[in-house]
């Protein structure tokens, strides 16, 4: 039997919320070791039902199965936010007490509402586009990077902050997430990607006019500065800079970037030496055309710094994080605005290079495309 797209890609995710209940209540199960054993067997389990929905159809794309594993994981974080902030109860209680005891902060939370929220609304629509045989390139590029972001600070937070000495076998569940979408990214990036319907002429013309005549590029590369500016700043805090500036603004507006957990100095320092190269990289390639590899890079980052701005606003607000390291009242307001701004920026890059992409084309590519069109 073989459902059609939607039907088939809601399914299985449902079954995460009576097997996340018959889970809790097994008592058996709150042995560390016993509970990643349950979480292999759940993903065994997982495979048979996608052969069984598609009819093996979609396994021509292993993406597929991909994207509904972790659909079923995706409400299972869910779940776990849900039942940490008190909405509901009785679902997870033994695997994140004995599991994953590090879920239970601010950061954890935040984590799993982008999971549950966010890439479960980006697996559903990868999984209709694939049952439809529609390309999905620049939702699985945002997906990507968002997910590569997530699992990269809450891997490192959890091995150098205060629940180091707590770490459990389950805590190897999460090593698929670092392994499974860096060879995901490879087959994405290697998808034919769709070029505009630009002739050679019209390309030629969007890359002749100067910065002056693109007044657009010239808003998003100083806005980009002034965010790659406030990255170097943040990084500098969390490294203990003593200037009287980064005292000030570590005690008096961004408190949590103090917190033990070590998710926000983690999340900095991937900031400073990862996210700022590639802002400079942006402005380089806002300044001079045929920049090729900027729209799908800057979809990547786009997904990686919304995840990223996400669970560091809501971790800095939460009543998770201790009282000492919440966000002041006084500030909040300008606490908000800096990273909705620092969030925003490449979100406008990747929507620029999107719906423009004229001057990021190399003039080969314009050129055979002119060429096709024309025989």
């Amino acid at each position: 039997m073989q459902l059609p797209a939607a039907p088939g890609a809601l399914a299985p995710s449902l079954l995460a919320i009576p097997v996340a209940f018959g889970i809790n209540g097994a008592a058996a199960l709150a042995d560390p070791l016993a509970l990643m054993l349950t979480g292999l067997l759940v993903s065994a389990g997982l495979f048979s039902i996608i052969f069984f929905v598609s009819g093996g159809s979609h396994f021509q794309d292993p993406l597929f199965c991909v994207f509904v594993v972790f659909s079923f994981t995706s409400i299972v974080d869910l779940i776990i936010s849900l039942e940490e902030d008190g909405f509901i109860s009785g679902f997870v209680e033994v695997y994140v007490r004995e599991g994953e005891p590090y879920l239970r902060t601010a950061h954890g939370i935040m984590i799993c509402y982008w999971d549950g929220i966010v890439h479960y609304g980006l697996y559903l629509a990868m999984m209709v586009a694939i049952g439809q045989r529609r390309s999905y390139r620049n939702l699985g590029l945002f997906w990507l990077g968002s997910l590569m972001m997530s699992i990269v600070v809450f891997l490192l937070g959890n091995l150098i902050g205060k629940y180091s000495s707590d770490l459990s076998p389950a805590f190897l569940l999460n090593l698929p997430y670092i392994l499974i979408p860096i060879w995901a990214g490879v087959r994405l990036f290697q998808q034919p990607r769709a070029l505009p319907c630009l002739s050679p002429e019209k390309v030629a013309e969007e890359q002749r006019k100067c910065l002056y005549q693109r007044p657009q590029d010239l808003g998003l590369i100083l806005l980009l500065l002034l965010i790659a500016a406030f990255t170097f700043f943040r990084g500098m805090v969390v490294l203990d800079c003593p200037a009287d500036s980064c005292f000030e603004y570590i005690y008096q507006h961004e408190p949590y970037l103090r917190d033990p957990v070590a998710y926000p100095k983690v999340q900095m320092l991937i900031y400073m030496f990862y996210v700022l190269p590639f802002f400079c990289l942006c402005i380089y390639g806002l300044v001079l055309p045929g920049c090729s590899w900027l729209p799908d890079w800057s979809l990547v980052f786009a997904g990686a710094v919304a995840q990223a701005q996400f669970s560091h606003v809501g971790s800095s607000l939460h009543s998770r994080t201790p009282f000492p390291y919440q966000t002041p009242e006084d500030v909040w307001w300008s606490f908000l605005l800096t990273n909705v701004l620092y969030a925003l920026g490449p979100q406008l890059l990747a929507l620029r290079c999107l719906r423009c992409p004229a001057f990021f084309l190399p003039a080969t590519s314009a050129s055979l495309h002119g060429g096709k069109k024309h025989q």
